[in-house]
């Protein structure tokens, strides 16, 4: 699933495209990417003015002159400025200069529309870039496994697998070590961690696993630079020993069992 780093960078590359224009006409395909009423959803987005595209965690928000559209990637989604339709484009946006296609295969993305604020957005914790340290630790005092943490989003909105094994992993901190028992030195460290990650990460155009490319269809290349996540049984960068890989909050988690401590 795209997190922050991939959908900052989608957003960059679409909002140069999208600010200011105004949407023709809609076409929607998928009861699942669309819920509800489609033919009210192209309705209400006609002439439609773009006001701006922002990102919130791992949401995409399309600010209309009416309401705001709100995008969700899931597993396969992509926005793209370029191309053409084909089998698993289940979006196609016509603007008064140029084309917007959301494609999907497996359709687990949404595209809603809604008058104010989204109430899964509303729901989200703070972003990760702009909290500050004094907050972070406060709202790590909590019984809870780090790795499991850092992956709901009511704590930090944004952060994913891969970004939460790496973090984990230049703070030398165990996946499965208590939150709240962190000292203020270790937890100082994983909030660098964290920030220097996802900074790095959108320099790079995220991490391109499988389908991820941003809306000009370009690849990431962060993937370039993992020490643990997707390395199970390869050295660590550290120390040489084999990354391990455990299961923590039904996600496959990757770390070096000698360089991170609980």
């Amino acid at each position: 699933m795209p997190e922050l780093p991939e959908v900052e960078t989608v957003v960059r590359s679409v909002a140069a495209h999208l600010t200011g224009r105004r949407i023709v006409s809609t076409s929607f395909t998928s009861r699942f990417v669309t819920p509800g009423n489609r033919a009210k959803l192209t309705q209400r987005l006609a002439g439609r003015r773009i006001e701006s595209v922002t990102r919130r965690g791992k949401f995409i928000l399309i600010a209309l002159d009416q309401g705001t559209l709100t995008v969700h990637l899931g597993m396969t989604g992509k926005l793209l400025v370029e191309g053409e339709a084909g089998e698993h484009t289940h979006g196609v946006f016509t603007l008064d200069d140029g084309m917007l296609f959301y494609h999907d295969p497996r359709q687990f993305g949404r595209i809603e529309w809604s008058p104010g604020p989204p109430p899964r957005v509303a729901r989200l914790g703070p972003e990760p870039l702009e909290i500050s340290f004094d907050e972070f630790r406060t709202r790590l005092r909590r019984k809870a496994r780090i790795k499991a943490l850092l992956l709901n989003q009511t704590f930090l909105a944004g952060l994913g697998n891969i970004y939460a094994d790496e973090s984990l992993f230049a703070a030398g901190i165990h996946p499965l070590a208590i939150a709240e028992r962190l000292s203020k030195a270790r937890a100082e460290k994983l909030y660098q961690a964290i920030r220097a990650i996802l900074t790095h990460a959108i320099q790079l155009g995220g991490s391109s696993i499988s389908d991820y490319v941003n809306a000009r269809g370009e690849r990431g290349w962060f993937q370039m630079e993992h020490r643990v996540y997707g390395r199970e049984g390869e050295p660590c960068a550290n120390c040489g020993r084999p990354i391990r890989k455990i299961l923590v909050a039904q996600r496959g988690t990757h770390y070096c069992p000698h360089c991170q401590k609980k």
